[in-house]
Order: C-alpha cells, then sequence, then structure tokens
C-alpha cells in the first residue's frame, strides 16, 4: 500500500513538473523513459536544449535536495545515455536537470545538475 501512494504522488508531481516546463516553453518529449540500469523521469526540448529531468517531490525544499544523491543522478545519466541517440538531433546541448516539487512553493527548476 505504502509502495502504490508513493507511486501515485510521483506521477502527480512529475505531471506538475512536465506542466510547470510547459508553462516556461518546454516541449515534453518522454515521460518516465526507462532503460536497462536507469530511468529518466522527463525528457524535454527547448530551442536547442534537451534535458533528462529528474523531478523530487518533498515535503521541504532541504529534503528535496538532499533527495537528489550521486547515486540517483548516475541512474539519470545512464539512461540518458542510451536515450539521447532517440531524441538529440545534431547541434544540440544535452544535459541533465532536476525539478523539485515542493509543497505551497512553486516548482524550482535546477538546470546541468550532473558533470562527470
Amino acid at each position: 500500500m505504502k509502495r502504490r501512494l508513493a507511486e501515485a504522488h510521483g506521477r502527480r508531481a512529475e505531471t506538475i513538473a512536465a506542466w510547470w516546463l510547459r508553462l516556461h516553453g518546454w516541449r515534453i518529449l518522454a515521460r518516465r523513459a526507462r532503460v536497462p540500469g536507469g530511468e529518466v523521469d522527463l525528457v524535454a526540448r527547448r530551442g536547442r536544449v534537451l534535458a533528462f529531468i529528474e523531478v523530487k517531490q518533498r515535503r521541504t525544499a532541504e529534503a528535496a535536495a538532499w533527495s537528489l544523491d550521486e547515486y540517483r543522478l548516475r541512474r539519470v545519466a545512464v539512461a540518458a545515455q542510451s536515450l539521447t541517440p532517440r531524441f538529440a538531433r545534431e547541434g544540440n546541448d544535452v544535459r541533465i536537470d532536476a525539478l523539485f516539487i515542493v509543497p505551497w512553493r512553486l516548482p524550482r527548476h535546477l538546470p546541468n545538475v550532473w558533470h562527470e
């Protein structure tokens, strides 16, 4: 039961994040894109930027920031590497972003959070 509730909260956060990005000029290309070894919550494009976006929903901004650790980012990076040929165009800037959803606050979009 707890897992199902967490899944529902995660999907809701991804929906909020997708709408937030759309309102800021992004086009959502995929949701929950899975490959062996990882998953990307959202794949979005704005202009020449292709972003693989990890969405985190927590009760506080601090908890959201702490929830995005190197292990989770590495899984997103593995997935992004596999998915890039599917979504990238020549000349695209490809990056990994994070988007934090916290109650009673506007979503917070952090660009380019992964540097390997």
